[in-house]
């Protein structure tokens, strides 16, 4: 049974959420926040597997709530909800340690897709998706990640060359399938390297690893 704690200022908009998740035989709405402060101090209480996070919130906002959340090292996850595919925030949300984000007019099956997956610890923004965000945001990367690197960054060092290169092109929006493909691998061999890839840079899921490659300038913007 995945848990679910709701987080949005809009209380037909919760309403909404509860009726769709708890319609599943696999899901449980273990709580609801008007807020982020009440969003911080509830994922505390109750350790929901998964929260789903308004950005645009009276008081503590989304972003800020997602960072304090992520910061306790527990297993809860979150799913930033934006009103647009492209909201600057979600760029934000992601950078705080988010698995991911989608559109609140997401298809309810998307939406649940999407929860499944975030609770399974992978990360819901499709590959193409993350490199039009990254791209379309990069702006928000401190200066020094635009100029060039003098040095490899030390979070690479561990990587071999093929990991290192299985990274770049994750940041270019590859899926696992386009990799096997093109670098002529099992997919299975693939996805091998993508989770020794997060185990050694410590990214939580594959946006984190997307937004590494960006940092580390292995992929820069287009």
């Amino acid at each position: 049974m995945t848990t679910v704690l709701i987080a949005d200022d809009q209380p037909l908009q919760r309403f909404g959420f509860r009726m769709l998740l708890e319609s599943q035989d696999d899901m449980t709405v273990v709580g609801e926040a008007p807020g982020g402060a009440e969003a911080v101090r509830l994922a505390a209480e109750l350790h929901p597997d998964v929260v789903l996070m308004d950005v645009r919130m009276p008081g503590l906002d989304g972003i800020e709530a997602t960072r304090r959340i992520v910061a306790t090292g527990g297993r809860t996850r979150i799913l930033i909800l934006t009103t647009f595919d492209l909201d600057e925030y979600a760029y934000a949300g992601l950078r705080a340690g988010a698995s991911g984000f989608l559109v609140k007019d997401a298809q309810p099956e998307e939406l649940l897709a999407g929860i499944r997956s975030v609770a399974s610890g992978d990360a819901v923004v499709a590959p193409g998706l993350t490199r039009r965000l990254l791209d379309a945001y990069v702006h928000h990367l401190p200066h020094t990640a635009t100029e060039p690197a003098d040095a490899l960054d030390p979070r690479l060092t561990s990587l071999t060359d093929r990991e290192t290169e299985i990274l770049r092109v994750l940041g270019q929006g590859w899926t696992n399938t386009e990799i096997a493909e093109r670098l002529h691998l099992a997919e299975s061999t693939v996805k091998t390297h993508v989770g020794r890839i997060l185990s050694k840079t410590g990214s939580r899921d594959r946006v984190q690893a997307v937004i590494l490659a960006y940092d580390t300038q292995l992929v820069r913007p287009s």
